[in-house]
């Protein structure tokens, strides 16, 4: 069964792909150093769940940031993925938008096969070494106007494990999360193209 989000709630959420919320006091470990006070920057969480029982999974999954949304793609919006060097979580994720659960070509967003025909690059991973000039050959092969989506904690902070990809190519749109679920990505790409 389709979901009926964005119109209705997100019907089955992973917790931990959503911000924690303090629940009790008492020190945390963070692996990543994610948590700062009463909050955790979901921009480095690795969602491993070692601040629990002190935080909780608020089960919002509205959490996407963006410094750049563009009306022009209200209609139709290609997208074009592209792994600097992932784990493999965040790929699943985004490609689950196109199964019968998320279905996102019913809002008119759809996958394209070549950044020459795409309206976003949705990036992740760490930027590996060998694929920083492919993601600058992909940004620079798509027509203007144009949006990069940082998808997962990798690509946006480097994670545990590597280097960003915010400081190789402009970032419009961060989706926070490890991986981040389906109901946040599709949520950024809704927000990305001027909606709600």
């Amino acid at each position: 069964m389709t979901t009926r989000f964005p119109d209705g709630d997100a019907e089955s959420v992973s917790a931990w792909s959503t911000k924690p919320v303090r629940k009790m006091e008492g020190r945390v470990e963070c692996p990543a150093d994610a948590v700062e006070a009463d909050s955790v920057n979901m921009e480095r969480c690795i969602s491993c769940g070692r601040c629990a029982p002190q935080f909780e999974p608020a089960g919002d999954v509205r959490i996407a940031l963006l410094s750049e949304s563009n009306r022009t793609f209200r209609q139709s919006f290609h997208i074009y993925l592209i792994d600097t060097g992932s784990c493999g979580a965040c790929n699943t994720e985004v490609h689950a938008l196109s199964n019968p659960v998320y279905d996102f070509n019913r809002l008119g967003i759809f996958f394209t096969s070549t950044p020459r025909h795409a309206d976003a690059l949705i990036v992740v991973g760490v930027l590996a070494e060998r694929m920083h000039d492919v993601l600058i050959a992909a940004y620079d092969a798509m027509p203007e106007p144009k949006l990069v989506i940082a998808a997962g904690t990798c690509a946006i902070s480097g994670g545990i494990i590597g280097r960003p990809v915010t400081g190789a190519v402009r970032v419009d749109v961060l989706v926070p999360g490890c991986p981040p679920s389906p109901f946040t990505i599709l949520d950024a790409l809704i927000k990305a193209r001027g909606g709600r």
